[in-house]
C-alpha cells in the first residue's frame, strides 16, 4: 500500500526547508506504517514554553528555522499532550517511521538526523534499521518523532 500525505501534514510543512519536505514526500511513498506531520516549523515563543516545561532542551531548536519536522505514526500508539507534544508507547512504529526517512534520505541523497539516535550526525551511511540505530543510542532524551536536516550540512 502506498500512503500520501494529507492537507493537514501538508500545511503543517508551510515554512520548512524543501529537501526536508523532499525526504518527507518520499518517506510517506514507501512507508509501511501510515504517519501524519505533527509540527514543522515552530515559533521561538512555543519552543521557550517547551524548554521551561523540559519537552525541548534547547533554544537553538532546528524548528525554529524550518529545518525539523516532527512525525507521528497514524493511528498514533500513545498521547499527545496539551502541547501537542508526543508520549510515545510504542517504539516500534517509529522503528518502521525512522527505516523510511532514512531510506527517503538514502535514496535523495539528502543529509538527515533522526532523534532516535543524536549521535550519528547523517544517516546516509547508516546500513541498519532504525530500530538497531535507536538501540546503538547511549543517550537519555531520544526523540523519535524528530527529524532534522543537521546543521554540517545546512547551518
Amino acid at each position: 500500500m502506498s500512503y500520501v500525505l494529507g492537507s493537514k501534514s501538508k500545511s503543517k510543512l508551510n515554512g520548512v526547508h524543501a529537501d526536508l519536505v523532499k525526504i518527507v514526500s518520499c518517506a510517506i511513498s514507501i512507508t509501511k506504517q501510515d504517519f501524519s506531520v505533527a509540527e514543522g516549523l515552530r515559533s521561538v515563543e512555543r519552543q521557550r514554553k517547551l524548554v521551561s516545561q523540559g519537552k525541548s532542551q534547547t533554544m537553538n531548536s532546528r524548528h525554529i528555522t524550518g529545518h525539523a519536522v516532527d512525525i507521528l505514526p497514524y493511528p498514533f500508539n500513545g498521547d499527545i499532550d496539551n502541547d501537542g507534544i508526543a508520549n510515545i508507547h510504542d517504539w516500534d512504529q517509529y522503528y518502521i517511521l525512522a527505516d523510511a526517512m532514512l531510506s527517503a534520505s538514502q535514496r535523495l541523497d539528502v543529509p538527515l538526523r533522526w532523534g532516535g539516535n543524536w549521535r550519528i550526525k547523517d544517516v546516509r551511511s547508516w546500513d541498519d534499521s532504525g530500530k538497531a540505530l535507536a538501540k546503538a543510542y547511549p543517550g537519555n532524551f531520544p526523540d523519535g518523532p524528530h527529524f532534522e536536516l543537521p546543521r554540517e550540512f545546512y547551518p
